[in-house]
């Protein structure tokens, strides 16, 4: 059964993004929204969780309508979109490239003078992972994610700030966590169950 996407619901990651020279007129910005195969550790109270996003994740996503916001606001004039191909992903052997080309209007500017000289730098980006997309091992003190399919880019965003810092980066993917514990508990239960109906049968 298909899950229903809801972005409530969806992850969020921080990234470098810097503007580039494209000749005099052109406000670009280019950055890698996704590093492919590149563990990315995070911890908290002396715990850490490593995720890798997977060669390949991307291969299936829906990325047809992906637009580029600041600080991921519905209030603020969106900056480039795929829709009108001012915004571009380019899936390549080393992750998800951004090129943008900002049509000239006053936040626009503002925005890339910002990224320009250097005030801001941080680009976020929401996905949503596909059912069974991720895959996870647990040790004592150190905790596993391979994200091998991404199901939806929601958007990249421009941010003045890293509020989806390490910490909130790690609180979600305990939540993450946590779920996939209990369902794997959940699946070990009812194989036991099943196993001693077989043997219950034996007897």
């Amino acid at each position: 059964m298909k899950k229903n996407l809801n972005k409530k619901d969806c992850e969020r990651r921080m990234m470098e993004i810097r503007a580039a020279d494209a000749g005099e007129g052109v406000m670009r910005l280019e950055g890698y929204a996704i590093v492919y195969e590149q563990p990315a550790t995070h911890t908290l109270n002396g715990r850490k969780f490593t995720e890798t996003i997977k060669r390949g994740a991307l291969d299936g996503a829906e990325m047809r309508d992906v637009p580029m916001k600041y600080n991921h606001a519905d209030s603020v004039l969106i900056m480039a979109r795929t829709r009108n191909h001012s915004l571009r992903l380019i899936n390549d052997d080393t992750g998800l490239k951004i090129e943008a080309d900002l049509i000239d209007t006053q936040s626009n500017r503002d925005l890339y003078k910002a990224i320009h000289e250097g005030l801001l730098g941080e680009m976020s980006f929401a996905f949503s992972v596909a059912e069974g997309g991720d895959s996870w091992t647990f040790t004592d003190d150190e905790d596993f994610r391979e994200v091998n399919n991404i199901e939806k880019l929601w958007d990249v965003s421009v941010v003045d700030s890293p509020f989806y810092d390490t910490t909130s980066i790690y609180a979600r993917s305990l939540d993450l966590l946590e779920n996939e514990k209990r369902r794997l508990d959940s699946l070990r239960e009812i194989d036991v169950l099943k196993e001693k109906i077989r043997l219950k049968g034996k007897i």
